[in-house]
């Protein structure tokens, strides 16, 4: 009969584990793209608690979260909350998903030519995806379809009396847009349109075509997929 192994051996310092299979070891061997998830996270937590290596802890947020994607939504509040975590390492994880976010949109937009809503999706989702409140934007255009720059016109539930034309317009005809494009985050993950962007739009698309600066397209960022009310064929007043 085979012998079983000690079930505490699963839970020893990860400085007794070979040194072929330590996080840290291995991230300077062979690169971070050869980590898992748990094993990333682990080296941010830095060491273990209440018996369970730092390791096991990652393991638990991530089964307990759904995924690095879960985690990356909650606030340093909520991190110093979790098991095994606490104020040191919370700061820690906090500063790391923030740092990605920045690095994610550092550089961009500004400059990138739009041939379609992918476009928006791949150059804005970094920026959006973790938010729990839903940011309206307007993204200004040349007339190469450039972006000229990208303002955030309003914040919270999207509505027609908080989406006022004279913000969204206002900012194009100071940087001369050709026009313009509608970007808005679902933070609910569901891509379709509610009644009230579909509202909205048309009455957007409508002051556009008074000043003479056409809206074309507005874009619904959710996880990480899109809607398109051009692609759609949705974009009328």
């Amino acid at each position: 009969m085979d012998k079983i192994e000690d079930p505490s051996a699963y839970h020893r310092k990860i400085k007794d584990w070979p040194k072929s299979e330590r996080p840290r070891e291995r991230l300077l061997d062979h690169g971070p793209a050869r980590l898992s998830d748990a094993e990333l996270l682990a080296l941010l937590i830095g060491s273990g608690a209440g018996g369970a290596t730092a390791v096991d802890i990652a393991k638990t947020l991530l089964s307990e979260h759904g995924s690095l994607w879960g985690l990356a939504s909650k606030n340093i509040q909520e991190y110093s909350r979790m098991k095994g975590i606490g104020p040191a390492r919370a700061s820690k994880i906090a500063a790391a998903f923030e740092i990605g976010r920045r690095a994610a949109a550092a550089g961009e937009p500004q400059g990138a030519k739009i041939r379609g809503p992918e476009d928006i999706a791949r150059l804005f989702s970094s920026r959006y995806r973790d938010l729990k409140r839903e940011v309206f934007t307007v993204v200004l255009l040349d007339g190469a379809n450039r972006i000229i720059r990208d303002e955030s016109v309003s914040q919270g539930v999207l509505n027609a009396s908080v989406v006022a034309p004279r913000e969204v317009f206002k900012p194009a005809v100071d940087h001369g847009a050709a026009g313009v494009i509608l970007v808005h985050n679902h933070p609910s993950r569901e891509t379709a349109p509610s009644g009230e962007d579909r509202g909205v739009t048309g009455q957007l698309v409508r002051a556009g075509e008074i000043m003479g600066i056409p809206v074309l397209d507005h874009v619904i960022l959710a996880g990480g997929g899109y809607f398109s009310f051009a692609k759609e064929g949705l974009l009328k007043p």
